[in-house]
């Protein structure tokens, strides 16, 4: 029977000048044309326009296309917009080929026009070309899902984002490691710029969480462990011992008048004592005490004199098992420890304190009732506000914590206006980026609040007691100490104890600052790189109250889309069995990490939604019976064929593979940040590198590789997988006389993307050593493979 041939249409983006600029797009297309089944090729200054999907969408129907190659962007930012094109001219949606041209080339080898930089994006939309030939319809995989979200973290943002839930009907656990939600802004007293009243926003909205019967309330809880899949993820939440039953508490403050141990206050900033038996602030949710077991001498009396019966000495806390459809990470943050900035004597001089800490003094309900004083006890007359301390500096936070400023324009505003205290601030940029910011910045000027520009080098205390603070004003150029009664540090905000342990449970990715790290900045703000995973507020980054209350709404309405419907859907992408090769040997069950595998009446099943996409099992099936949906080895082998084509005989090229979802990720970053690294790196992204066999890094070589990376981006990957069977492939290379330096395996987890150009450049400099792999041992590769080929029908 006549196979027949591929009907393929290519189209390349210009972005507007972003690849155009570097790559000369007619070139590519000129290249383009000639290759074989290509019916049609055009560029486009914009291909993500309306006009432009519409002309694929003509081009599709009117040339009787069936297949679409598409060369722009990442496929992070617009895969899903092509599929949609692809879909509205008859097409399925898998029958797209989706080529990289602008954070993998252009943007990595600009910023000018460059035979090598356009010599690179027709070999990779020659890899893609050849991969398309191999291309299959594929449909979605649908199953029942649980339609019950779970929120972790308490703040603003969680309480935003679980009443918005609950109203729209979904069972919604709210999730809370200490005793009462509120999070960091219970602690405030007013908000910028308008100056409300912080707890006349937030403790309304949290009695709405205790009435919400949509709301599952738990607090003083920890997600213990997270397994499963989108739309049916199980998780298990570890119950703190409490010792004081919340439904039976009337808050009547017996237990604290008892109790005889007293600690320093939490929620106070240790600025007050509280008992072990305590409510962490009046307007507390569940308004129920706690004992504090890690002070507490369970001498019994709070047992004894309780009205209500509510303690339990005993308490050992309890797990509780949920199935969830989604999660929000609605985790927040924690200051930067102020210990840490030795120069300016926190810790060692009582009057130097946090941003924080000053919250909680100016605070009505706090360790003062609201007055200023110093640690002393007598009264507060000028204080310093110093900002950047700690942010914005390498050797300590390099990013800017975006809030700080404001904040500080908030304080200075109530501390000269309603308590006549005069404030000087010290700062390096006064970043007053949002509506009634920059008013409110003329506001304390107007006030007499006194601006310094510059950065402060030391604070000590002189013979006086007074503070001294030393800094350079950078308007003026000079260098003066000022006397104070009280020095304030703006401290950045960083990821809350515990996101790291967390995430990895979650299998969440970080960013390079520790926060969790979106999908995509613009497009996908609160989609994590998990399906399923939402985040929202500061456990992205430093926000405000505003931007941390946009962000929830942003997060319910994304969880929300996601379980609109009863069932679930999820991506053909994952292993498969080819049923007539199977032995049942029963390998792969033993391989698979998620127990996605079964031998089920003599041959091995997937469960495709177990199934977590990373293709472990298929290089250690003996009969070569397991297969990847839109990776298969054919497909792989292919992409290298058409990536290592047209190389010259004294050309080194070198093959990265790259793990899709982190590692893919990564690399996109060194894009975006216009990180330049040698052309000759040819990247291939593959589901995850525990795909990778022996047979994918002989095929690259016989194609005309003269190195070969493999990076993954993904812990469990490495080091349950690639990072022990690349030993074993690097002896089985050895037979062919391919040196081990030829071949590089490389973790590069998100937070250290950057390594990932380093690694490129070094790895070229070694590989240009070498030489490209000589011919003979080439020789040697394709013979081995033409002798051992296997070629089943699949």
């Amino acid at each position: 029977m006549e196979t027949k041939l591929p009907r393929l249409g290519i189209f390349v983006c210009e972005c507007g000048g972003n690849i155009s600029n570097v790559v000369d797009v007619t070139a590519v297309v000129e290249a383009a044309r000639n290759w074989k089944g290509v019916v049609t090729a055009k560029h486009n200054t914009y291909l993500c326009s309306k006009p432009a999907q519409e002309m694929i969408i003509d081009a599709i129907k009117k040339d009787n296309l069936d297949r679409i190659l598409v060369a722009s962007c990442t496929p992070r930012m617009h895969l899903v917009t092509f599929q949609s094109v692809l879909e509205r001219a008859g097409l399925n949606p898998y029958m797209l080929e989706f080529v990289n041209i602008r954070e993998q080339c252009s943007w990595s080898h600009g910023p000018k026009l460059s035979e090598e930089a356009t010599k690179k994006a027709i070999t990779l939309i020659k890899g893609s070309y050849e991969r398309s030939r191999e291309l299959e319809p594929l449909e979605t995989i649908s199953e029942k899902g649980s339609r019950e979200i779970l929120i972790i973290g308490g703040g603003i943002a969680g309480i935003t984002a679980a009443l918005e839930l609950g109203y729209l009907g979904f069972k919604v656990h709210l999730v809370e490691r200490k005793p009462s939600i509120g999070g960091n802004m219970a602690k405030l007293t007013k908000v910028f710029p308008t100056l409300d009243c912080a707890q006349c926003i937030l403790t309304p909205r949290m009695a709405e969480i205790g009435r919400n019967p949509n709301v599952n309330l738990l607090t003083y809880a920890e997600v213990q462990e997270a397994s499963g899949r989108p739309g049916n993820f199980n998780v298990k939440i570890f119950m703190k011992p409490r010792g004081v039953n919340v439904e039976k508490c009337k808050s009547c403050s017996i237990c604290a008048k008892v109790c005889p141990v007293t600690v320093p206050d939490k929620f106070n900033e240790g600025l007050s004592q509280r008992k072990a038996a305590y409510i962490e602030f009046p307007q507390a949710v569940p308004s129920a005490y706690v004992i504090d077991f890690n002070t507490c001498t369970k001498c019994g009396k709070c047992e004894q004199l309780c009205p209500s019966k509510a303690i339990n000495l005993e308490d050992k806390g309890k797990t509780i098992d949920l199935n969830v459809g989604a999660i929000l990470m609605a985790t927040g943050y924690e200051l930067y420890d102020a210990h840490k900035l030795e120069n300016y004597g926190y810790d060692v001089y009582k009057d130097v304190i946090t941003m924080m800490d000053l919250e909680r003094l100016t605070s009505a309900s706090g360790p003062t009732s609201g007055y200023v004083k110093r640690a002393d006890g007598s009264d507060v007359r000028r204080m310093a506000i110093v900002l950047c301390a700690g942010s914005r500096d390498k050797n300590h936070i390099s990013y800017c914590s975006r809030i700080c400023c404001m904040y500080a324009l908030k304080q200075a505003f109530v501390l000269k206006k309603m308590l006549g205290i005069d404030v000087y601030i010290y700062y390096t940029d006064i970043r007053a980026t949002g509506k009634g910011y920059e008013e409110l910045y003329w506001r304390d000027q107007e006030a007499g609040v006194v601006f310094v520009r510059g950065k402060v080098a030391e604070v000590w205390k002189n013979r006086n007691g007074k503070l001294v603070v030393l800094a350079e004003d950078t308007s003026t150029g000079n260098v003066a100490e000022k006397e104070f009664d009280l020095v304030a540090l703006a401290t950045p905000m960083v990821p809350p104890a515990g996101l790291k342990e967390l995430a990895e449970k979650m299998k969440l990715s970080l960013g390079e600052d520790g926060f969790i790290q979106e999908k995509h900045p613009k497009l996908d703000p609160v989609d994590s790189l998990i399906t399923g995973v939402f985040a929202c507020g500061c456990a992205l980054s430093p926000k405000d109250v505003r931007d941390t209350v946009s962000d929830a709404l942003g997060a319910a309405a994304k969880a929300s889309l996601f379980l609109k419907d009863e069932y679930i859907t999820t991506s053909p992408e994952k292993a498969y069995v080819i049923r007539e090769l199977c032995d049942s040997c029963g390998v792969c069950v033993q391989t698979c990490p998620s127990n996605a595998i079964t031998i089920q009446k003599g041959k091995a099943r997937i469960n495709p939604f177990m199934c977590t996409g990373c293709g472990a099992c298929i290089p250690v099936c003996p009969t070569e019976a397991i297969e990847f949906k839109n990776s298969t080895t054919k497909q792989i082998i292919a992409h290298l064929e058409g990536v290592l084509s047209g190389k010259e005989p004294d050309e080194i090229r070198i093959i990265a593979f790259v793990e899709k979802n982190v590692g893919y990720t990564g690399m996109d970053f060194l894009g975006l940040d216009r990180v330049n690294y040698p052309e000759n790196i040819r990247i291939v992204p593959v589901p995850s590198t525990a795909i990778l066999g022996l047979k994918h890094l002989l095929y690259a070589f016989s194609f005309g590789a003269d190195g070969i990376l493999i990076i993954e981006g993904q812990q469990d990957i490495d080091e349950m997988f690639t990072k022990k069977r690349m030993i074993e492939m690097g002896r089985s290379l050895a037979e062919f006389g391919i040196k081990g330096m030829r071949v590089r395996y490389s973790y590069v987890p998100l937070p250290v993307y950057k390594k990932a150009a380093d690694l490129f450049i070094r790895f070229t400099e070694r590989i240009k050593k070498f030489g490209p792999l000589p011919a003979e041992k080439r020789d040697a590769i394709k013979q081995k493979i033409h002798n051992e080929q296997r070629k089943p029908e699949k």
